[in-house]
């Protein structure tokens, strides 16, 4: 009896560390994301406003891609 407790408590530990894991892609991707925005600024400051723009819809895409592997481990 003291196995199965074991197991599942062993089972949530893993999905808390799936769910982990799965975070550091988009936590990767908006970093380069968001460092590819301020280079470009940078280098053409008239253009910042547009850039602004773009970086928050990729952001809101790499976060979704976070939010779907989050509920993943609940469905799953």
């Amino acid at each position: 009896m003291d196995t199965t407790t074991v197991l599942a408590a062993l089972e949530g530990n893993i999905a808390t560390v799936g769910y982990g894991l799965a975070a550091i892609g988009p936590g990767i991707g908006i970093g380069v994301l968001v460092g590819k925005t301020v280079e470009g600024q940078a280098r053409q400051p008239e253009m910042a406003g547009r850039l602004q723009t773009t970086m928050f819809l990729g952001i809101a895409f790499t976060e979704a891609l976070a939010l779907i592997g989050f509920a993943a481990g609940f469905v799953f």
